[in-house]
């Protein structure tokens, strides 16, 4: 017997036609329940082996479950997709049948979906610790079995429920790269905020505080949303759902060489192994339904055209695909920690008024990594090498960012010189949350978190030390005593793409003459010929710059010089390089650098060094628009 139990808010039932002819029969077509417990279950062929005890651990497990969630009644709802063995539907109906009648017979207020039938359901789950349960129930012989089971029931709840919030103290900090620990009072804080002496020796930080913690909400647009599609980058889709955007090609090669940097640290520095998996599930599985559940009012539901009864979800982000496939494989001690790569698709439904450009979105792109270790020590070193190669990210794209952990007691205490040593590698303070007891699957997270130009704040990259998600999805390895044991679990994204490039425009919008990363830069140099006569020689220095593997562009069309300059300062572009006869016959090149607005006088070969020291070790690809401007369709933005 599979049960999935729903604590809900309200249930409504609409029961539409027979799907069997030995179906229940019914007085009534439209069902309802409030503050009740509905019971999803599948009956399964070997139930029908065990009647007696199945039946008697059902109906045991329900009670159990409805006084723990305070429940005003109970549902009974066939469910046949929660097993793909199931028993025969004559069994089935009467198994059913029994558990309804020995509730009612307690006196408990129960009711019963009709048996047999194709249903439309409306359901309101609570959203409490308690309020999703999934349980397999099952005889596996004798005293031995009964044992096994209760281990097994106890287990999968204290591995499915979070902890009684009330019951886990929290305690705030903020901790130096020198060590130094500064207790904050988060009930106080409002008031005092500029009495933190810490803060003003860590703007940034304060200004997390300001936008997070103290929930500071901007009224003010984030100006990379008009600047997305000026730079003509990304824009709106009217045609789409709200929330999925368009790239154009600037803003496909912006992307495009953000996912190699994220594929350059999964791959080359760390050796994962890449996988791709469905961006599609099946809801009705039990694993898929509890990795969902804290996303449950934010999916994408899909139906399929050959059973509208089945319903199925857009991931919402790759664990989906790399658990299941990570149950089914073998692995020993001595071949660990196993680090896999997925660039996943994914989809969250968020609310209408919560999307903002590129910082909140429904679908975007998630560099996911996930380091499956042996202990907690090994566990811990994935967890500083990825901290470190997130923050080489963060610095390499110049945005500002503060660093926030949140870490069970225990795990502070004996790893808080390791946090010291990261915070030393970024050079950064951290705030820092540091719970009494578990409270989730991880024993320590932490997160960068963005600021962006208006004092808002997001979440980019985040690394999760989980300690229980290996038992709940059996992902085990063999140890050195031949025994199956449950793998510890780094869980870590680098962040959306789609959140990286907002908030790198945010950090350029905060400076007097905005620019992207020179590395990130969609043309990098622009020549800029000072009449016809010089464009056959702008084209021989635009060759010379190309096989250095610099993106460069000619503006070649009929328009003033000033008119050409003042569309390259339009795009942001980083180095304008003027062309006529003068330099010809020089060698020498008037260039305008962007990043301090200075006018330098370099041969080509001095333009290469310097752009090449800059963008060392960072990804490159060629422009992927016509190398002469007067080649380009203009698609949106500036003319």
């Amino acid at each position: 017997m599979k049960v999935l139990f729903i604590h809900a808010d309200y249930i409504k039932i609409d029961v539409k036609k027979k799907a069997i002819a030995d179906a229940d029969e019914i007085k009534e077509k439209n069902l309802e329940s409030k503050e009740c417990l509905v019971v999803f279950t599948a009956v399964e062929k070997d139930d029908e082996k065990n009647k007696t005890e199945i039946l008697n651990k059902t109906i045991g497990n329900i009670k159990d479950v409805y006084g723990k969630v305070k429940a005003k009644s109970i549902v009974i709802y066939p469910y046949a997709h929660l097993s793909s063995n199931l028993s025969s539907p004559k069994f089935a109906k009467e198994m059913l049948q029994e558990i309804y009648e020995n509730l009612k017979q307690q006196n408990l207020d129960v009711i019963k979906a009709p048996f047999g039938y194709y249903k439309a359901f409306e359901l309101k789950c609570k959203g409490h610790p308690l309020s999703e349960l999934s349980r397999e129930i099952k005889v596996e012989g004798k005293e031995e079995g009964k044992e096994k089971e209760k281990d097994a029931i106890k287990e999968e709840e204290e591995i499915t429920r979070e902890d009684v919030v009330k019951d886990i103290k929290s305690e705030f900090f903020v901790l130096t790269p020198t060590g130094e620990e500064y207790k904050i009072d988060m009930e106080n804080l409002k008031d005092n905020l500029d009495n933190y002496e810490i803060f003003n020796k860590f703007p940034t930080l304060k200004k997390y505080m300001l936008a997070e913690e103290l929930k500071k909400v901007s009224s003010v647009e984030p100006p990379s949303i008009k600047a997305m599609v000026h730079q003509e980058l990304i824009d709106y889709e009217e045609a789409s759902d709200s929330g999925n955007l368009r790239f154009y090609p600037k803003g496909a090669l912006f992307f495009d060489l953000l996912s190699d940097w994220a594929e350059e640290i999964a791959l080359n520095r760390l050796g994962a192994m890449k996988i791709d998996t469905p961006v599609i599930y099946d809801w009705s599985m039990p694993d898929i339904r509890e990795q969902g559940k804290s996303f449950h009012e934010r999916h994408y539901m899909v139906k399929v055209p050959d059973n509208e009864n089945k319903e199925f979800v857009l991931r919402f982000a790759g664990d989906f695909g790399l658990f299941r496939i990570m149950k089914q494989t073998n692995m020993s001690y001595d071949q660990l920690p196993i680090r896999m790569y997925e660039f996943s698709k994914s989809f969250r439904y968020e609310k209408k008024g919560e999307l903002s450009g590129l910082r909140r979105l429904r679908a975007f792109h998630m560099p996911d990594i996930h380091s499956f270790c042996k202990d907690l020590e090994q566990g811990w070193d994935e967890y500083e090498n990825l901290y470190k190669n997130y923050n080489d990210l963060a610095n390499a794209t110049g945005i500002e960012y503060t660093v926030v952990f949140r870490i069970v007691k225990e795990f502070y205490d004996k790893y808080k010189e390791h946090i010291i040593n990261l915070l030393k590698y970024s050079n950064k303070a951290a705030f820092i949350e540091v719970l009494s007891s578990m409270k989730h699957y991880w024993a320590v997270k932490h997160e960068f978190q963005g600021i962006d130009s208006v004092g808002g704040n997001c979440q980019l990259s985040t690394v999760q030390l989980d300690v229980k998600d290996a038992g709940l999805y059996g992902i085990n390895f063999v140890d050195t005593d031949g025994k199956k044991k449950g793998c510890i679990i780094c869980h870590s994204s680098i962040g959306s793409i789609e959140r990286w490039m907002f908030e790198i425009l945010e950090s350029a919008l905060k400076t007097e003459k905005p620019m992207l990363p020179l590395w990130l830069s969609p043309t990098q140099v622009r020549i800029i010929p000072v009449s016809k006569e010089s464009l056959n020689f702008s084209d021989e220095i635009s060759y010379i710059l190309e096989k250095s593997s610099i993106r460069i562009d000619v503006d070649d069309r009929n328009e003033t010089l000033g008119a050409k300059i003042r569309k390259a300062e339009r795009e942001w572009i980083p180095y304008i390089v003027v062309i006529g006869e003068k330099e010809k016959e020089s060698g020498k090149f008037s260039i305008r650098r962007r990043e301090d607005n200075k006018n330098l006088n370099l041969e080509i070969s001095e333009l290469v060094d310097e752009i090449k020291s800059k963008t060392a070790n960072m990804p490159f690809r060629k422009l992927n628009l016509p190398k002469k401007l007067s080649k380009r369709p203009i698609f949106v933005g500036y003319t």
